[in-house]
């Protein structure tokens, strides 16, 4: 890609941007759109005061001024933790780039631009700006070792830091959402039939009576509707937080695979119809969906490798005669390798999301947050095989033909170099992803059309609807993980590319505020356990930016700066292990200090014990359907609580 490809791609992505927002800011104050870009507003019964005179025509960017003015205190209150580790994880990619960028711009592009052995060995203009422009052998190569030591460490301090913060936040949410009935309530699985009990309410009944007399108070009994026959699903509540905490965390029977025992989720957060799935079940369900992920991982390379051809003008048309008739029309070449791939490739990768959400969907979690955990996590593995190792392996492969052959010898040299080359893709797609991406992203044009069209045809006459949905943590997180993926390696290898890094996490984290505050409403809280997930794709993508420049010194003839990388990527792998054992585990467990100092807080007597304990079983039954609640004094029950579709 030339410097004129790069330059066309992101005068066309600014100047869309630039476009979109000033639509987007005229738009929202029409009163009109307050169903579109209010909706969480709406919902929450708060008053909204529209300009009507001819100033709400006029652009401006009074949004971003709010957005930049809400404190972490006031998403926090107002949105949740979840909410809160998004903000901080943009304002970590800004600070981590922001450092990034000071070495690489200040230090290595200089470094590279001024050694003139590679101005003529490739055939990529943009490579005198990266490593590939530093002789094999030269001691220069050291100034990149040494940046790599600072940039790892760098990233491991402030991920470091972020994990004590966002778990003193956590710790602290909690204690907020004490008097919530998920810190009494546990979810029990795979209840067994013995010989005196017929029915699972009654085991459920006589095994907590007996092992837990002092602590259980109450449970309630999951029904299929259509056939009336028992589940051997129950949420059971305790008299305390201790009690629930102690119960919900431990082995309950010698056989692990009955009376399986964790915390309850939040009412609103449960997936009904998923705690129909035998226990037993679930690996066969999930084995499924991973197999059916490596296939659809492996499909995706069929338009990855495609996008990558067209980005190589030169071998499209050795391939591809037709191609050349492009040259006719002026700057238009520069238009087609530097905007339409990056373009074709968001499209693409658009609809990713929610075709493995959808897979995670029946992997049987019986919670929508455990859901969009899980496929947040597998779409940025899918991000990372296809948009990073793909883009770069499959535009090598397409570099080689025609001179592999020639000399093979002068392969790893090659592909080491195709590294570098494709830093000038990565530009334009992040410009694409972050100039355009959130630009439409605020302005929602879907929504916007489809809301045209229903009120000027079926919905003439009738109440707007509020276009009210959940935040997509399952398709945010894995991009904005992937970003830092990229900028991570490439920060050494090729240091023009973290200033578009700098702007693509600013943009974001004005547009997420934003988003937060007035459009997206908070389907459940899960007090920060997607932060594990973030820490763990930064590690990853410190451990792959030391792998790869582990070869790239080799390739560079320069062994010993390959060799002294080791203990660097040593150390962040016995870092990443270090927070499994201290961190982790406070995420996912409730410890019994926390549970009884909470417990202490409240100081509850009997009857608020029993009042607490009937509102946390009531919480538990499924909307629209009975109420039906079981005590330790009632043993059965025959109002249906879960439906089953035939």
């Amino acid at each position: 890609m030339t410097p004129e490809s790069l330059l066309a791609s992101a005068a066309i992505n600014l100047g869309l941007a630039v476009v979109i927002l000033c639509l987007f800011s005229v738009f929202r104050k029409q009163h009109a759109n307050a169903n579109i870009y209010y909706c969480r507003r709406l919902s929450l019964r708060h008053s909204i005061l529209f300009d009507q005179s001819f100033t709400r025509f006029v652009p401006s960017v009074d949004w971003i001024r709010d957005a930049v003015r809400v404190s972490e205190d006031e998403v926090l209150s107002a949105c949740g933790l979840d909410a809160l580790v998004v903000m901080r994880f943009f304002k970590l990619g800004i600070k981590f780039f922001v450092v990034c960028s000071a070495v690489g711009l200040m230090l290595l592009l200089p470094l590279n631009w001024s050694v003139s052995y590679g101005s003529s060995s490739t055939s990529h203009s943009m490579d005198s700006l990266t490593i590939s422009n530093i002789p094999k052998g030269s001691n220069r190569l050291w100034i990149h070792f040494l940046s790599v030591c600072f940039i790892s460490f760098t990233g491991i301090y402030m991920l470091h830091k972020e994990y004590k913060i966002v778990l003193g936040k956590r710790v602290q949410q909690l204690r907020n959402m004490r008097h919530q009935p998920t810190q009494l309530t546990v979810l029990v699985r795979q209840v067994p039939l013995c010989d005196e009990h017929i029915e699972f309410s009654c085991s459920v009944d006589h095994f907590f009576s007996r092992y837990h007399p002092n602590a259980y108070h109450s449970f309630q009994i999951l029904y299929e509707r259509n056939h009336l026959k028992e589940l051997p699903v129950a949420f059971v509540t305790f008299k305390s937080r201790w009690d629930a905490a102690l119960v919900s965390q431990t082995q309950q029977h010698p056989n692990p695979l009955t009376w399986i025992t964790q915390m309850a989720p939040e009412p609103r957060d449960v997936l009904w119809k998923n705690l129909s799935i035998p226990y037993k079940h679930l690996v066969l369900y999930r084995t499924g969906v991973f197999t059916a992920e490596v296939l659809f991982t492996i499909f995706f390379a069929i338009p990855v490798t495609a996008v990558q051809g067209i980005t190589q003008y030169e071998k499209l048309k050795t391939w591809f005669p037709p191609a050349m008739a492009i040259q006719l029309i002026p700057g238009l070449s520069s238009v087609i390798t530097g905007y339409l791939p990056s373009v074709i490739l968001s499209v693409f990768l658009y609809v990713v999301p929610f075709v493995i959400k959808g897979m995670a969907g029946v992997a049987g979690y019986v919670s929508r947050s455990q859901q969009e955990q899980k496929a947040s996590n597998m779409v940025f593995y899918f991000l990372m095989a296809n948009v990073f190792f793909m883009s770069v392996l499959s535009g090598s492969l397409l570099d080689q033909i025609g001179k592999s052959f020639v000399n093979p010898r002068d392969v790893p040299s090659r592909l080491a170099g195709a590294v570098s080359a494709r830093a000038d893709f990565f530009m334009t797609y992040i410009l694409t992803s972050g100039l355009a991406g959130f630009s439409i992203e605020m302005l929602q044009p879907g929504l916007l059309i489809w809301d045209t069209m229903k009120i000027h045809t079926w919905g003439r006459g009738k109440k707007k609807f509020n276009y009210l949905f959940s935040f997509p943590y399952y398709r945010i997180i894995p991009f904005a993980s992937l970003f830092v993926l990229i900028g991570t390696v490439y920060a050494v290898i090729a240091p023009l590319l973290l200033p578009f890094l700098i702007v693509y996490f600013l943009l974001g984290y004005v547009v997420y505020i934003n988003q937060f505050h007035d459009v997206y409403e908070t389907t459940y809280e899960t007090c920060g356990q997607y932060w594990p997930y973030i820490h763990h794709h930064v590690v990853v993508a410190i451990i792959v930016m030391q792998i790869t420049m582990i070869g790239l010194f080799g390739l560079k003839s320069k062994p010993s700066a390959s060799i002294a990388t080791i203990p660097l990527l040593v150390v962040t792998i016995a870092y990443n292990e270090y927070c499994k054992f201290r961190f982790l585990p406070t995420f996912y467990n409730c410890s019994v200090k926390d549970a009884k100092d909470s417990d202490e807080l409240d100081k509850y007597g009997p009857s608020d014990v029993d009042a607490a304990c009937l509102k946390a079983v009531e919480a538990y039954r499924p909307p629209s359907l009975p109420q039906a609640c079981i005590t330790m004094e009632e043993s059965t029950s025959t109002q249906p609580l879960l439906s089953e579709t035939p």
